[in-house]
């Protein structure tokens, strides 16, 4: 007996392709880095705010994004991505649910916090709204809420104390995770200039043009780094110093490599390197504030 085809398994399965949820592996550094930074918290909370951004509200925004979009060339952890259907607008609603839903148990605040960064992340790609045709517009929009206010958005979701929350020192360090991403952001664009600009949406990449990008994104990932570092050795955690120079090091080498490769030959601005960096510098930061994380844990014990 044939097996029974049931055709919208498959159409629900296409469109989870488009969420790119193993994607949200590569948007890790900032929940690390604000763990961190931060003591006082129970580790079933921290799960539990993991699971709810990289599993529900970072798929959500990808897969929204992905909608308002229809890309048939390459995106953020597709190379080839499927046909858009109205089953990913269903998922992306499934996934915005499920997300408030878990993000009220822990905290009415932290529910709020989630339901403004999905909302910002609808206007980003609305085609009614589309801020992500406006370079400077979107570009700090990204930085702010993928950087500072998840930061943020972290520690409160883990119940921290609200007096360290609003230390000028811990809004130090939510300002370097805005500097990061304002540096990595643009070279997610810098291979889609064709595409976009084909779709009308004028970004910050293509606006500043290849090289351009390089040395914007250098300047500002140097500046995210310089601040971060004053900061531990103004706090005397030179451990924390000689831990993140060590893991950012590739970083270092593959985005200086890649920039010399790009002026000798503009065909090396393509998917596969700009994949490459983005996995190089997301796991690398990644580990960095993994392994601070693991150093405070050890000195506190």
């Amino acid at each position: 007996m044939k097996p029974v085809a049931i055709p919208w398994i498959g159409k629900y399965s296409s469109a989870l392709t488009l969420m790119r949820v193993p994607f949200s592996v590569y948007l890790m550094p900032v929940y690390w880095f604000a763990l961190s930074v931060a003591g006082g918290y129970t580790w079933w909370r921290a799960v539990a705010v993991f699971l709810i951004l990289h599993v529900f509200v970072y798929p959500a925004s990808n897969g929204y994004n992905s909608y308002h979009d229809r890309d048939e060339g390459s995106i953020g952890g597709l190379r080839q991505p499927p046909r858009v259907t109205q089953e990913l607008y269903h998922l992306v609603l499934l996934f915005d649910a499920l997300a408030l839903l878990f993000s009220f148990f822990l905290s009415p605040i932290f529910a709020l916090a989630v339901a403004l960064y999905l909302l910002v992340s609808k206007a980003y790609s609305h085609r009614g709204v589309r801020l992500k045709k406006y370079p400077v517009i979107s570009t700090l929009v990204v930085t702010v809420f993928q950087g500072a206010f998840t930061f943020l958005m972290v520690q409160v979701g883990v119940d921290l104390d609200i007096q360290q929350i609003l230390q000028p020192t811990n809004s130090w360090f939510a300002l370097v995770s805005t500097l990061f991403l304002c540096g990595s952001y643009p070279l997610t664009q810098i291979y889609q200039h064709h595409e976009d600009a084909e779709r009308g949406d004028k970004t910050l990449s293509l606006l500043l043009g290849i090289r351009g990008t390089f040395v914007f994104s250098g300047i500002a990932l140097g500046l995210g780094a310089a601040l971060l570092i004053g900061l531990y050795l103004m706090l005397g955690q030179i451990y924390n110093v000689l831990v993140f120079l060590l893991c950012t090091a590739p970083i270092t080498y593959y985005f200086l490599n890649w920039v010399r490769r790009s002026w000798q030959d503009p065909g090396e601005v393509n998917f596969e390197n700009t994949m490459r960096m983005n996995k190089i510098s997301s796991l690398c930061i990644s580990l960095a504030f993994f392994l601070i994380l693991l150093l405070r844990f050890v000195r506190i014990n």
